[in-house]
């Protein structure tokens, strides 16, 4: 699998893996804002408020003032425009990550996650909260969330998975090259 990613590394370079973040960030931006939209204006979950889908999974209206899963809560305009400012911070460093990406993995990751905070920030700008309804709650999963939080904690376990697999893959290179280069 670690010669599949080398091979792939070797073939896109930094200019395309920049794009291939950016892709991921615009494809799961407007994703979670479409979905949002059915959800509010054409589904109208707002007025129905818990809506059983499957046995495990119902759609659930949830208006998120705080921050991932509703941890910190910032109700005051205050508070909201501090979340934002910090969201678009924390998309500021990813972006700068993303322009020094040398790993499509990485790249993809750093998109996924940016995406989604972009998304969310948004969602605080226009209605002063984040729009959540994917509700688990049957499975004793106890939060209900958004695509775009979905987005942005796969994409942090993106970034563990390429960060722990990166560091092995180095230490490979680095045992066969000096292995490779002691005289017998």
């Amino acid at each position: 699998m670690t010669e599949l990613w080398s091979k792939i590394e070797a073939r896109l370079g930094r200019q395309a893996i920049r794009k291939f973040g950016l892709l991921a960030a615009a494809t799961i931006f407007v994703l979670d804002q479409l979905l949002k939209n059915w959800i509010l204006y054409l589904f109208d979950l707002p007025a129905k408020i818990s809506v059983p889908v499957l046995p495990i999974f119902n759609l659930t209206m949830v208006w998120n003032d705080g921050v991932s899963f509703g941890l910190f809560s910032a109700s005051t305009l205050w508070g909201r425009l501090a979340l934002i400012v910090f969201a678009l911070g924390v998309v500021g460093v990813l972006f700068r990550w993303l322009w020094d990406a040398q790993r499509p993995l990485f790249g993809l990751a750093l998109g996924v996650v940016i995406g989604g905070a972009v998304g969310n920030a948004l969602d605080r700008a226009i209605y002063g909260a984040v729009v959540d309804f994917f509700d688990f709650s049957a499975l004793y999963f106890p939060y209900i969330f958004n695509l775009a939080d979905a987005a942005i904690s796969i994409g942090v376990v993106l970034l563990v998975w390429d960060a722990f697999f990166a560091k092995q893959e180095g230490r490979h290179e680095e045992d066969s090259a000096s292995s490779g280069s002691e005289p017998m």
